[in-house]
């Protein structure tokens, strides 16, 4: 079947933002992330800068602190956590956009919200430590911590809460169409990867 919805899964600096980019505009559909935040940010009622610190994010590193995270008040927020919350706004935020058509969604676990559209393509990023470091540092600059240290909390906390939300492994194989390792194969090159599928697909 014809793949119209690509989801990019990645490793923080992994250039997953990047690629999303070169495929968007190359493939003349419509690019979700930063604008992703904002159609989650009008469903939930919270703030963009919220939802992008939290959205993907569990409240600290543990599963574990779920069970303790404070809970909705009956009549706000349906009774649900704040986190429970953002998750149901950015699932139906996430479900409207693959129905209007094609375009390249990155991150917020869209690859599980998706899993069960035969037209969506779910590709996750990967690379080096040592790549993924220098990377970070070129974009966003220096901080109090090392970029090591940035790229273990990022991860971690994307980690939980993917596996929180769906009950599967961030990062393994099985739950992607494509794997990529942008460190080994490049940026530009992991972005033709995933044209060339998605144009090989509308032969089919």
């Amino acid at each position: 079947m014809e793949k119209k919805i690509i989801t990019i899964s990645r490793e923080f600096g992994a250039g997953g933002r990047t690629i999303g980019h070169i495929v968007a505009d190359k493939l003349g559909i419509p690019f979700y992330d930063g604008k992703l935040v904002e159609d989650i940010a009008k469903e939930s009622g919270f703030a963009p800068k919220f939802v992008e610190e939290h959205s993907e994010h569990s409240p600290s590193g543990s599963v574990f602190s779920y069970a303790f995270a404070p809970q909705g008040v009956p009549g706000i927020m349906n009774g649900l956590s704040t986190a429970d919350y953002l998750w149901n706004a950015q699932c139906s935020v996430i479900l409207e956009l693959a129905e209007k058509g094609p375009c390249v969604i990155v991150g917020r676990n869209a690859d599980y919200i998706l899993k069960d559209r035969p037209d969506a393509l779910h590709v996750y990023l990967s690379a080096d430590n040592e790549y993924r470091a220098k990377r970070i540092v070129e974009l966003y600059g220096e901080t109090d911590k090392t970029p090591e240290q940035r790229l273990s909390e990022k991860d971690k906390r994307r980690r939980v809460n993917y596996q929180h939300y769906t009950g599967r492994t961030w990062g393994q194989s099985q739950n992607y169409d494509i794997c990529l390792r942008t460190s080994t194969i490049g940026i530009e090159e992991s972005a033709q990867i995933i044209i060339d599928t998605v144009l090989k697909s509308r032969e089919k």
